[in-house]
């Protein structure tokens, strides 16, 4: 018998997670410097594009790659299949258009995404049905007339929001837009921040409506007025941490008045804060800023503090000021603007789905009768601005003649929806057509409807259409319904920002697709008949109980069902 030794095999490596990996892929390459790789796929083709492009650094370049219309459920570990084709998104700061702009990204839908476009929650467009051989056409194209999608997506700055009324708007405290510009033009695409834990998204706005939605921004800059030496004086409010995702978190207000001058560098600062925590990189799930204070232990005092340390000086602490209401920060219809003899006319592009023709058409307009400048919208709509006020009513009911609205019902009003199952991997539910034909239903159902009513569908539980902050959240999933498995929603009720911000409640109720509109009609004829005197919508859910808000979506008692468990992966198609 030998006493020589067998020698052990070497313990497996452990298996990469997926944090590890997209870590490890944003250390090997900054995408934005290997352009070049994706103009060889294209003339390879398909085929060719390797799948840490396809995964990870087409993102970078506001590309993703196209589901196959089946959604989640039809692929596996967790993310549908991908088609052979893609979907880009263009960022538009502060949501500031051209017409020459508008009219060369209709004429790019036309020719090159199959006649889809999309204006999102986050002012940017969205197309679709891209090929490999298309994409460097096109982002020669959007380079000529000063666009680009470079960090509409991906581990970076995401695109700057702001008010589409900036600089227009009789009650904004100031105009904020430059600063929008200023910061996207200095931190979106910028090589500094190309590798961040997970996306970064900044709001900042002048406008006392808040329209831009400071709440659920990573971070948010809000016009704030004070005295200070008998002076009056006009700089910013500044929160931190805001997101929806599948944990819904209302961003922070740190104690601080933020001059004007010192505004830009406060979110520089805060962005290299983020940069700075490696404890974020160690699950993709939980990487967002809005983390340090949800699992972290950070305070808005510990937020000021590491600020105000990356800057080296202090800033005066200040009250909030008037919070902004929750009634209808989307700026929609004719009205006067600040200047004189001009107005704004404010389309509602249901879903935001909007063709080559109504892009061209408004494009048009805003030539014809106003100054070439249109402005997209967080509420997935589009302003057309610098209209002589007399020709207001032409240029209305030309927009009307498009198939969009400039006075729309309260339901088409409040719609939102994500991409769905028609192009998202990671959607469980058909999101914009349900939303479409539930607004008609509703319309025929329940019209001169009175109350304010934000209607939000999301295709799964990371809420890429908001449903966390809706009168009626609506997330997508699958039941089986007579013997079939069917597109179901379960509904979060109640949810809102500014002077009542709080996120919707999860009451328990699912009901399939095609069964929505008779749950929500009984829900607000009971509304209608049991509120008090002037108790709106909002008002009437917070002191309504989960039981009895099932039971008016039911008609009768039904037992509570559980939400679904986030997917534990990270949505892709959040504007």
């Amino acid at each position: 018998m030998s006493d020589t030794a067998i020698p052990s095999s070497p313990a497996p490596a452990p298996k990469e997670t997926k944090a590890q990996k997209m870590e490890r892929l944003k250390r090997e390459k900054n995408p934005w410097e290997a352009w070049k790789e994706v103009q060889q796929f294209a003339l390879e083709g398909r085929e060719s594009v390797t799948a840490e492009w396809a995964g990870a650094y087409f993102k970078w370049w506001g590309i993703y790659t196209q589901g196959d219309g089946v959604g989640v459920t039809g692929g596996k570990g967790g993310e549908g299949n991908a088609s052979e084709f893609f979907m880009m998104r263009i960022g538009l700061p502060n949501g500031l258009l051209t017409a020459r702009q508008l009219h060369a990204i209709a004429d790019i839908t036309e020719k090159y995404a199959r006649g889809v476009a999309d204006i999102t929650t986050r002012q940017n467009i969205q197309l679709h049905w891209l090929t490999i051989e298309a994409l460097p056409v096109v982002v020669d194209k959007l380079t000529e007339i000063g666009l680009s999608p470079k960090g509409a997506c991906g581990d970076v700055m995401r695109n700057v929001t702001g008010c589409p009324l900036a600089g227009l708007d009789g009650h904004e405290l100031l105009d904020a837009s430059p600063l929008a510009v200023e910061i996207a033009h200095k931190l979106t695409a910028n090589p500094e921040f190309y590798n961040l834990p997970r996306k970064f998204k900044v709001s900042v706005t002048g406008c006392p409506s808040w329209c831009s939605f400071p709440e659920i921004n990573d971070v948010a800059l809000t016009a704030l007025k004070r005295v200070k030496n008998g002076i009056e004086e006009i700089g910013y409010s500044l929160r931190v941490g805001g997101g929806l995702s599948a944990e819904p978190h209302l961003a922070v207000r740190l104690n601080a008045f933020v001059p004007q001058d010192k505004a830009y560098d406060a979110v520089k600062a805060v962005c290299e804060i983020f940069r700075e925590q490696d404890v974020l990189r160690e699950s993709r799930t939980h990487a967002r800023i809005k983390y340090l204070f949800m699992k972290h232990g950070w305070t808005a005092e510990k937020m000021l503090a590491a600020v105000e340390e990356k800057l080296g000086y202090k800033f005066d602490p200040s009250e909030e000021g008037p919070i902004a209401d929750d009634v209808y920060r989307d700026h929609v219809g004719a009205h006067r603007q600040r200047q004189e003899g001009l107005s704004y006319v404010g389309a509602t592009v249901l879903n935001g789905r909007i063709s080559p023709q109504q892009m061209h058409t408004l494009a048009s307009l805003s030539e014809e009768y106003g100054s070439g400048e249109l402005r997209a919208t967080i509420g997935q709509n589009i302003v057309l601005v610098n209209i002589p006020s007399a020709k207001v009513s032409e240029v209305v009911e030309k927009i009307v003649s498009l198939g969009l609205e400039v006075k729309p019902t309260t339901f088409y009003r409040g719609a939102i929806a994500c991409t769905g199952t028609e192009f998202c991997k990671l959607a469980i539910a058909e999101t914009k057509g349900f939303n479409k034909w539930l607004v008609g239903e509703l319309e025929e159902r329940l019209p001169g409807f009175d109350q304010q009513i934000r209607l939000h569908v999301t295709g799964c539980t990371n809420s890429c259409g908001q449903s966390w902050i809706a009168d009626l959240g609506l997330e997508g999933k699958k039941i089986k319904k007579d013997g079939k498995m069917v597109d179901a929603f379960y509904f979060c009720v109640g949810g809102a920002v500014g002077e009542h911000a709080g996120i919707a409640r999860q009451i328990g109720f699912r009901a399939a697709a095609e069964d929505c509109p008779d749950a929500i009609e009984r829900l607000l004829r009971r509304y209608l008949k049991q509120r008090g005197e002037g108790e709106n919508l909002r008002a009437y859910f917070r002191r309504t109980s989960d039981e009895d808000l099932r039971v008016a979506l039911n008609g009768g008692e039904v037992e509570r069902v559980e939400r679904d468990p986030a997917p534990g992966r990270v949505p892709t198609n959040v504007g």
